[in-house]
């Protein structure tokens, strides 16, 4: 469609060779999670928003980081610098962060409207109970709580300009593993809050979002309209079980939006997770960014 404004989101599976796989997309933007640096062949023709490649975990850094790439010449990036909360600086006002590489901002400006989108990519750390609670849990809600907070720093109004946040959440949507009724409502409270502080989820959701899981899976509500978009076993189509990987919009952008999981066996990839496809139909009159 003349002027949509193509987005995909992906975690890349901290593996360099993506790079090339999204470069050869007709994407305009790319919202990236677990991204290492581009290698040289293809740094030279992406423009990445900076920082370093590295996310703050405990006890050791995860060597990737949550990223947004520019990859078209129709659309013009102005990164949005984030900071530790500790941290302050002198000669900007960065967005404070909880923890530095799972949020990446920019405003997109589409050329030739003078429109302004702020984008974020998301990412939904795991984490572990205090050493002192003996547990074998891991959970990645309260780094998604983390990121909403970071995230409330760009919300100044009720009606919000134009926001949109994809990325890999590592948590289930309107259920819990197993059937578990504490982690439906564990999970819940993220897709609320969300919805509370004005950003609309946008799926992807069956049936027109992407292939339904084949086979059902046994805990995966009968209603849900969930698409699997993380396979356990990258080489294995049955293995896509889970969607771990959302959308959601401001409502300026909610009816021009579609959003679709390239989780077919020809679209998948060779990754554990597929790419999330996100378009924009043109806009009738420019806006401001959130």
């Amino acid at each position: 469609m003349a002027g949509t404004i193509r987005v995909v989101s992906w975690n890349m599976g901290h593996q360099t060779d993506a790079w090339r796989t999204l470069s050869d997309t007709e994407a305009d933007i790319a919202l990236l999670q677990e991204a290492v640096a581009p290698p040289p062949d293809v740094a030279s023709h992406v423009e990445v928003d900076p920082g370093p490649w590295l996310t703050e975990a405990s006890p050791t850094p995860r060597t990737f980081r949550a990223a947004i790439a520019r990859l078209s010449d129709r659309v013009r990036m102005h990164p949005r610098p984030t900071a530790a909360l500790a941290r302050s600086s002198d000669d900007e006002v960065p967005v404070r962060v909880s923890r530095l590489g799972t949020v990446a901002l920019a405003d997109i400006e589409v050329l030739g409207t003078g429109e302004l989108i702020t984008v974020a990519s998301v990412y939904g750390l795991w984490e572990r109970p205090s050493p002192t609670v003996k547990s074998s849990w891991i959970y990645a809600d309260a780094s998604v709580h983390r990121v909403l907070s970071d995230l409330s720093a760009l919300i100044g109004h009720e009606a919000l300009g134009p926001l949109l946040v994809a990325g890999d959440l590592n948590i289930l949507h309107g259920y819990g593993e197993r059937g578990s009724d504490y982690w439906k409502r564990r999970y819940s409270t993220v897709f609320d809050r969300a919805e509370a502080l004005g950003l609309v989820y946008m799926g992807p959701a069956a049936p027109d979002g992407g292939q339904r899981a084949s086979p059902h899976p046994a805990e995966l509500p009968l209603e849900s309209l969930d698409v699997p978009t993380l396979r356990t076993q990258p080489s294995d189509p049955t293995s896509a079980q889970r969607q771990l990987d959302f959308v959601f919009a401001s409502r300026v952008l909610t009816s021009r939006m579609t959003v679709r999981a390239l989780n077919s066996k020809p679209d998948w990839g060779t990754g554990d997770h597929c790419r999330i496809s996100i378009e924009l139909a043109a806009c009738q009159g420019a806006g401001g960014a959130a």
